[in-house]
């Protein structure tokens, strides 16, 4: 845990001020985000992304920029320049999981002052497995559901949903913050997105008339068959972002790279009921917190759900877009 003073540090003063004037910066014209879906990752955040897309101004190349995150050192400036094409006539959004980042609602705070943030939450259970088959996936955990939960602490204790929110309320006010539930997603889209499109204040989208979104699915079916090679793949995906090298990347995938060194290998089991049952009654503190903050009946949450197999991330839509979409949702920190 760093110490508060560098934790102050690290919010007050990005990298950005060190190299540029404030008269520049106040010449220079940004456009920046109004609202920003904080995810938290497997949440049906591409599939959101995909919906929106023509409807509001994206990050350019990108789903997530995990600015906030990950790559705050390098400055505003590096961030609003996914925004570059923004020109003001609609709203600007990004979708990124920032939700469990310590440090995310105080840096947005300085640099959005009135932004407005929308969350969708996910069966913990669900949620921790899903979890499990992104970082098998992508090489950087290995061995069984059981065996990466004990290398990997925060796997299971990353769904403090009610900790988290806390935070982000006090930040921008409980009128900023739309809460919605992955479950209506999964089962009624359209409900789910009047929510978000009323609350963005946009007009609402009929899902009928985008019959290219289906129920694509985005999730992870099987563990990569040679876990060096889809390591090393990891690692230039990474460097590319970093770049904001987006067109490699969505080049590569079009052409099957990614799939070629994540996949093919053998498919992910289901959680067992014993597991289930046990996750269950290890969330339960953190589920009964959530009903408190937010008055809401969360049952559905407590009893065992049918076993999960290894394509329960329905409505994930898969598109080149979603390969660095996924990749960052291993930075978020539940996965570290």
């Amino acid at each position: 845990m760093p110490a508060p003073e560098q934790v102050r540090k690290d919010i007050a003063r990005p990298q950005s001020l060190n190299r540029i004037s404030r008269s520049r910066q106040s010449s220079r014209l940004r456009r920046l985000p109004e609202i920003i879906g904080a995810g938290p990752g497997r949440t049906g955040t591409t599939w959101l992304h995909r919906v929106l897309e023509g409807h509001v101004d994206l990050p350019y190349g990108v789903k997530e920029t995990q600015f906030f995150s990950n790559y705050y050192d390098k400055g505003i400036d590096w961030y609003a320049r996914h925004f570059r094409y923004a020109t003001g006539e609609r709203l600007i959004v990004e979708i990124c999981p920032y939700l469990f980042d310590p440090l995310a609602p105080d840096r947005i705070k300085v640099h959005i002052a009135n932004c407005r943030v929308i969350t969708t939450l996910r069966d913990p259970v669900e949620h921790t497995f899903s979890a499990y088959k992104l970082l098998a996936h992508y090489a950087w955990a290995r061995g069984s559901f059981e065996d990466v939960l004990k290398s990997r602490p925060n796997l299971a204790g990353g769904n403090r949903y009610a900790f988290h929110l806390r935070k982000w309320f006090e930040t921008f006010g409980r009128e900023n913050v739309l809460i919605t539930m992955y479950d209506e997603l999964r089962t009624q889209p359209q409900s789910y997105l009047d929510q978000v499109t009323d609350f963005m204040g946009i007009e609402r989208i009929a899902l009928s008339a985008r019959p290219e979104i289906g129920d694509d699915v985005h999730s992870f079916d099987r563990a990569p068959k040679y876990r060096r090679l889809a390591r090393r793949a990891t690692r230039v995906m990474y460097w590319f972002k970093v770049r904001q090298a987006y067109g490699a990347i969505n080049f590569l995938d079009r052409w099957g790279v990614w799939d070629f060194c994540h996949g093919r290998g053998e498919p992910f089991g289901r959680l067992t009921p014993e597991q289930d049952e046990r996750l269950r009654k290890r969330y339960l503190p953190e589920v009964e917190a959530l009903e408190e903050l937010l008055t809401i009946d969360l049952s559905a949450w407590k009893k065992p759900r049918a076993p999960q197999a290894g394509h329960s991330d329905k409505r994930e839509a898969s598109t080149s877009v979603a390969r660095a979409t996924s990749l960052d949702d291993l930075r978020d920190p539940i996965f570290k």
